[in-house]
């Protein structure tokens, strides 16, 4: 008797090893898996086969486990009848005793904690069933026969293997977004802005045309040498007469060793230093402008419209910033517009040139990007007119006062923050 508990044990034992490895191989996570197996671990590499196998080991757990309850409820049923005798109460409780115990002890438990330890129960489990799998091909075959018969009763193809979906761009940030607890923050704020690339252009990232800082050949040369001495940069653009017309950009460094080296200069040393300049259409996503720079091996580019007209420029370092944070500051002036923030009262003062991308990053706003990009552009838009006294208009849920206003732009501008607004 004690023979036939200990198989019944033995079979409710193996019924829910197949339910907790069935539900532990679907839980896995594959994109740990694949780096294992890359690193050698020979758990992984027999997991990542089994998976590829999809359909053939989901028969061979359905079929074991059909196969494993049937024998578990005869042999329970088997027991009842020698210890109570052949009544038709004793099997019909058996058999809801044996039943409950399965649901309970081989089903509902098991694959709870498969699901809930996928990634350490399923490297030991893959070991077990892989040889399961090959030594019951043959009675995976005859049962598909009919499995593949009864499929093409109803026009379904059977395959050989579930395909993996793959992810999507937007598929894959979600993923980095719910499951990235383990990356640290920088690095997942690189890989987050790395994916939103494409989604901006040069446009949203450039240093604006007014304030370009560019040298103009048709001025005297005392001010050129002048501006050359002074200037923040590596490099400059230059032009003659006017911004469209840009016939160069200048290695500053090369600019200084000949005033070093030549008493008398004219516009046409500087002429000669002039390497070709690199245009950019102005709605180019930002990736594909860092594919461009790495190809055509440029750090800088003017920026252009339809037109061909100059409408910026941008940098390598532009597009770097927006992937890893500004690291650089090229001028004094950049130093101080990049330090604004919210003060003591729940306000902040802003110039109308600054960027609105800078803003929402900077102040938690959310100001629409889809239209103009600076702050002076979107209160035009708003107002419609340039305004003659201070004025006050709301912007989704940010108070937006014109400060000062002069010639035919908004000067100044203070936003008053939301959060704070509500609490007074």
């Amino acid at each position: 008797m004690w023979a036939q508990f200990a198989a019944l044990a033995f079979l409710i034992l193996a019924s829910a090893f197949f339910a907790m490895a069935e539900t532990a191989l679907m839980a896995a996570n594959r994109f740990r898996l694949r780096h294992q197996a890359k690193r050698g671990s020979r758990r992984a590499i027999a997991t990542l086969w089994l998976l590829e196998r999809t359909e053939q080991l989901l028969s061979l757990v359905l079929v074991a486990n059909t196969l494993i309850n049937a024998m578990a409820i005869a042999l329970a049923t088997a027991i009842a009848i020698t210890q109570f005798g052949l009544e038709q109460h004793v099997i019909l409780l058996s058999t809801v005793i044996v039943v409950f115990l399965l649901i309970v002890l081989a089903e509902i438990s098991p694959k709870i904690i498969g699901a809930r330890y996928a990634d350490q129960i399923v490297l030991p489990a893959s070991f077990v069933l892989r040889p399961l799998l090959s030594v019951s091909k043959p009675l995976l075959w005859f049962v598909h026969l009919f499995v593949n018969t009864l499929l093409r009763l109803f026009r379904i193809k059977p395959t050989g293997q579930i395909q993996e979906g793959k992810l999507s761009a937007d598929e894959l940030r979600s993923v980095l977004l719910e499951n990235g607890s383990f990356i640290p923050k920088k690095h997942k704020s690189i890989l987050l802005n790395l994916f939103d690339l494409d989604t901006i252009s040069v446009e949203d990232i450039m240093t604006p045309r007014a304030h370009i800082e560019a040298l103009d050949l048709a001025m005297p040369v005392e001010d050129i040498k002048s501006q050359l001495t002074t200037c923040f940069h590596n490099k400059l653009p230059v032009y003659d007469g006017e911004i469209n017309q840009v016939v160069g950009i200048l290695h500053v460094r090369k600019a200084i060793a000949l005033l070093n080296e030549q008493d008398e200069l004219t516009v046409e040393h500087f002429r000669k230093l002039l390497s070709e300049p690199f245009f950019i259409p102005q709605d180019t996503p930002a990736f594909a402008a860092l594919q461009n720079f790495q190809e055509n091996k440029e750090r800088l580019a003017i920026v252009v419209d339809e037109y061909g007209e100059v409408q910026g420029l941008v940098t390598l370092d532009d597009i770097i910033e927006e992937m890893i944070g500004e690291f650089t500051t090229s001028t004094p002036s950049a130093a101080r517009a990049d330090s604004f923030g919210w003060d003591e009262h729940g306000e902040c003062l802003l110039e109308g040139s600054t960027a609105l991308r800078d803003i929402n990053k900077r102040l938690g706003l959310n100001f629409p990007l889809d239209g103009p990009k600076t702050l002076n552009g979107m209160l035009l838009e708003v107002l419609q007119d340039i305004p003659d006294a201070p004025i006050s208009v709301k912007v989704g849920n940010c108070i937006v006062e014109v400060v000062q206003a002069q010639d035919q732009a908004i000067k100044v501008v203070k936003l008053r923050r939301p959060e704070f607004r509500q609490a007074e």
